[in-house]
Parts: C-alpha cells; structure tokens; sequence
C-alpha cells in the first residue's frame, strides 16, 4: 500500500509540473527552428502580467538538465521562463549539427527574448536573463548590446572562448596554432562539400579512468553528462570548425557595455571561480552588481546537488524580485 500511494504521489506531481512546462517551437532571424520549454507559474493566468526570465543552458548541454530544473524552479517564484536549446544542438534545427560558435549562442539568446516577450502573460519591460556555465558568458555577451534584458545573472560562468584557446587552466597554450591550422582544415574541407570534423568526443570511461581526469570539472562533468544525467541528445562534441570562431572569442571583452543589474554566482570550491571573478573586476558599469560564492560547491555541483541549488534559487530570486 505504501508504494502504491508514493507512486500515486509522484504521478500527482508529475502531471502538475507537465500543466506548467510548455514545449514550444519559434524561429530565429536566420530561419533556424528553436525548440524550448517554457514553464509558467502556478495559477497562471494569461490575462495578467508576470516578468520573465530566460534561462541559457552550459556547452553541450539540453534543456531537460540545468537549465531546466532552475527553469522550474525560479517558475515556482512567480516568473515565466524559457529554456531553450541552443541551434544546432539539442531539439533544435541547424546543420551539421553540433555548431558550437559564440556567434550563434548569442543569437539564441537575442531569439529568446523575440519569443519571450510576446508570450501570453508575459511583461515585455520586465526580462531578465540566467546564463550557466558556458551559457553564462554568452549571457554576458548579449547583455553587452540587448537592453530589454533588464537584469543579468550567471551561475558557475565558463568562458568558452578563453578556454578554447588556451585549454583549461591554461593546458592547451602551446598547441594554439596548430589547432587553427586544423580548424581552418575542417572549415575548407566543409566548404568542398566533405566530412564534417567533430573535436571533443567524450568515450565511456571507467571509474579508473575517469579518475586520473586532470580536472575536478571534468571529473564531475563526466558523471553529470554521461552518468546521472546523461540524455541523448546532449554531448561534448562539436564541430572542429566552430574553433575558429570560439578561439577568437572572450566573453569579458567590451563587457563594460553592461549597464543592467548584475549578478554572478560560482561555487566557492569551483576550479572555474577565477573566470567568474575575472569577469566580475570588468564588468564595472554594472550596476549594483554582487559576486555571491556557494560556500562549498564545486562547479557541477552548482548544477544539481543540494544544499546548493536551493541556496542559488533563493539568491537568483532575491535578485530578479528586486530588479524586474
């Protein structure tokens, strides 16, 4: 009997949270597809106007991860959020797939608000925006120029382009030119109709091997992305072509166009703190900005385990109540 009432239990609430969780579908300038989820508050009400939030998910990740589940979260405190997934990627159209290029993220982010802004309910002066971990510094780069996002917030920030160029923690910096020059390579082969290339295919590993990983984030990361959260239609991979754009790219530049309220959460133990704390210095016409550290967390961590999402939720909404 005890079983039956918890599986009851757990339909009840799952057939609640499916009433609020939208699947939607729009296009961006360019004529991409977009597929997002919106989630509504509940007792929503389309006649009335509630404010908006628009959730950018990490590199290679869906919006069925942690996007997601503060989509659904902060939807509890009374906002309309949209998790979509980035073009070429996820559910969304684009080829070849798996495009990864800062360019392209930015304009998801700008199509977001298109959509989001002329959804049933929703109080076009009152968006704001969450960007995670590689979603956060392209969140920095559309807020340097898209004012209707009213307020800023990053949580466990990565700075692609940084990372892309030089590897994690600087690992990378001496093979540069040559992988430009393999970039370049994959670009002309696709132009000549050829195979695309992909770089950052990550292979089932054991326990062992996962391991000796030389970073905790990629560690972590493993058993988020592969293990407890796997879904099929998230992956490390990406067009080894895409580097020519990501290479050139940094989220901290010109981040001084950032005039809105600004708020970067990190985990206090993330290997990934310092590109938090960097982009916070620049970011000095921000305003009333604060750098709000998760005592403890480590970069994934952030992600899903508590007591730290429940600790970035009640400061996300501390801040957008405040300034939307």
């Amino acid at each position: 009997m005890k079983k039956i009432i918890t599986l009851l239990t757990l339909n009840t609430i799952m057939n609640l949270s499916a009433q609020q969780m939208h699947p939607v579908q729009y296009t961006r300038n360019d004529g991409i597809s977009i597929a997002a989820n919106v989630y509504t508050p509940a007792g929503y009400d389309n006649t009335k106007k509630y404010p908006a939030i628009v959730v950018a998910h990490p590199n290679g990740g869906v919006k069925e991860q942690v996007a997601g589940l503060y989509a659904e979260l902060l939807a509890k405190q009374g906002y309309i959020v949209i998790a979509p997934d980035a073009a070429y990627q996820g559910a969304s159209g684009g080829t070849p797939r798996n495009v990864d290029t800062p360019s392209s993220r930015t304009a998801d982010l700008h199509a977001a608000a298109d959509f989001i802004s002329t959804y049933a309910g929703v109080d076009a002066n009152r968006i704001g925006i969450l960007g995670i971990c590689g979603g956060g510094g392209y969140t920095l780069n559309a807020a340097k120029t898209d004012k209707r996002f009213k307020a800023v917030a990053t949580l466990s920030m990565f700075n692609t382009g940084l990372v892309r160029r030089n590897g994690f923690k600087n690992s990378q910096v001496a093979t540069i030119q040559q992988r430009l020059k393999e970039a370049s390579e994959a670009r002309e082969e696709e132009a000549r109709g050829g195979q695309v290339r992909y770089v950052g295919n990550m292979p089932k590993m054991s326990k062992e091997e996962v391991a000796k990983m030389p970073f905790e984030l990629y560690r972590e990361g493993y058993e988020y992305y592969l293990e407890t959260h796997a879904h099929p239609n998230s992956t490390f991979r990406y067009t080894q072509s895409s580097l020519l754009d990501l290479m050139r790219f940094d989220a901290t530049d010109q981040i001084e166009l950032i005039n809105q309220p600004l708020l970067m959460l990190a985990g206090s133990k993330a290997d990934t703190r310092d590109m938090t704390e960097d982009a916070f210095a620049k970011a000095v016409n921000a305003q009333a900005k604060e750098l709000y550290l998760l005592e403890g967390a480590t970069h994934i961590q952030t992600y899903w385990k508590e007591p730290y999402v429940t600790q970035a939720v009640k400061k996300l909404t501390e801040f957008f109540k405040k300034n939307l």
